[in-house]
């Protein structure tokens, strides 16, 4: 049986890039602008306020993990009244110390272990569009002594390091991923999984993407009639159901363009298309570019 989680996350390519320990006390807020790389935080003691552009303000505390697939504007403080301070994350990622907010002296309020990390993918915007866009989780453990392992794997100039740091984040993402509870979690492929009923839609297009599909036939999969499952494939996910399905074909068409000695025909057919022209076409229209160009210049 498909698995759609670990196949959108396999085609990201996660790699990790960097970690480092921030802390904070009394009066402090410090602001990021959006980024767009997928950065995440674990706290591991105290606690703090952490505002995300388009998201309703968190309280986060000991054993929390935030994740950002696509990283927004962001606002993170104590919770005394401040004026945020403008970071530019480049100059935090060139300390190697860790990142102390308000009073320098003294016990912090908060402890955080943060960091960012890149995708592999030239896809990655497309395939993170799959994704939610903040995930917050309570009390897992597992997450934070993940997130200690890639701090400790990132300071480390040892034999392996990338591929073990790569690996770290690939996990660091499934488990952060999987442990959100999915009907609460913003539009995506995870509300889609948690739903029983959509998840047999989504999975049968992950198992045979070159099926021609209809949205009649997902409704069927999954027990429901065609608009009753358009209306609520399209309300969990953020996309109608053959949205979906062509997002994952051209992140599929990518990955065989790149990694593979396939024909245009061969990928058209592996993907759901009757021809290389059509494919061609939809491919263009959908990257902006023909995919001959695409694979050469990958």
């Amino acid at each position: 049986m498909a698995d759609p989680l670990s196949e959108v996350i396999a085609l990201l390519q996660p790699g990790a890039v960097f970690s480092k320990g921030i802390s904070g006390a009394g009066r402090w807020a410090v602001r990021y602008e959006r980024f767009g790389l997928p950065s995440f935080c674990a706290v591991l003691e105290g606690s703090c306020r952490l505002m995300v552009d388009g998201h309703a303000p968190l309280t986060l505390q000991a054993g929390d993990f935030v994740l950002m697939p696509a990283t927004p504007g962001f606002t993170m403080s104590g919770f005394e009244p401040a004026e945020p301070k403008k970071r530019d994350r480049s100059v935090s990622a060139s300390l190697t110390e860790e990142l102390r907010h308000g009073t320098q002296s003294g016990p912090p309020d908060v402890r955080l272990l943060g960091g960012y990390f890149a995708f592999g993918s030239p896809d990655a915007a497309l395939i993170v569009s799959l994704l939610p866009q903040l995930v917050h989780v309570r009390k897992e453990r597992r997450l934070t002594v993940m997130v200690q392992l890639v701090g400790e794997e990132s300071r480390e100039q040892r034999s392996g390091r990338d591929l073990v740091l790569s690996r770290l984040a690939e996990v660091l993402l499934i488990e952060a991923l999987r442990s959100t509870t999915g009907a609460t979690a913003s539009p995506g492929l995870l509300r889609g999984l948690a739903d029983n009923r959509l998840s047999a839609a989504i999975r049968r297009m992950h198992e045979d993407p070159a099926r021609a599909w209809t949205v009649e036939q997902l409704g069927k999969a999954s027990a429901l009639s065609r608009s009753a499952f358009f209306a609520r494939f399209s309300r969990a996910v953020g996309v109608p159901p053959m949205a979906y399905l062509q997002v994952w074909r051209m992140a599929l068409a990518k990955d065989l363009l790149r990694s593979s000695s396939l024909s245009l025909a061969e990928v058209a057919e592996r993907i759901g298309y009757s021809s290389a022209s059509t494919f061609s076409t939809a491919f263009s229209r959908h990257v902006g570019q023909p995919p001959a160009r695409f694979a050469r210049s990958h």
